[in-house]
């Protein structure tokens, strides 16, 4: 049985693997019912429930496909850390000043040179409900005693740990 502390404890884990992952993939459903993925920056902020918040275009077709299907998936790879993250749940368009006043990043930028005074900026909630995480150690010593354990035994040692996370 999961308690609330294992639970605060795996999404704290699910927290410090993405924290430092600046960019991820956002999965929407599109019109189709084809799946369409793209890069998305989330500016290493990760609410203390999972959820995930991302700057956009109001009128991008990413929010099109959200309001008609609000199924997403966000997933995250560090591969030079053997960390990967896989996140699911609901999209939804939120036009909240406040809250992008708390988000805002010099480096959005890029994307939005007149900041928060862009007429169409808003951002996209993912409501995180879903979450599986992989995570290995990277370093040379964990490879070298799994190359050893299976070079002696036969047997190969997996080190990798696999958890999955129901959120909300």
């Amino acid at each position: 049985m999961t308690t609330a502390t294992d639970s605060a404890q795996a999404i704290d884990k699910l927290r410090d693997l993405i924290k430092d992952i600046e960019f991820c993939m956002l999965t929407t459903i599109d019109e189709d019912g084809s799946l369409r993925s793209r890069p998305m920056a989330i500016n290493r902020e990760v609410e203390p429930n999972g959820d995930l918040w991302f700057f956009t275009d109001a009128s991008s077709h990413k929010v099109t496909e959200v309001n008609q299907h609000e199924q997403v998936n966000v997933s995250f790879a560090a591969p030079d850390k053997q960390r990967y993250v896989s996140l699911s749940g609901t999209g939804e368009l939120v036009r909240d000043r406040a809250k992008m006043e708390q988000l805002w990043k010099p480096a959005l930028k890029a994307w939005f040179p007149n900041e928060l005074d862009e007429p169409d900026i808003a951002l996209l909630k993912v409501n995180a409900t879903k979450a599986e995480y992989w995570d290995a150690p990277a370093g040379w010593v964990a490879k070298t005693v799994g190359f050893v354990k299976a070079v002696t035994t036969g047997e190969t040692e997996d080190l990798t740990e696999n958890k999955k996370i129901t959120l909300n």
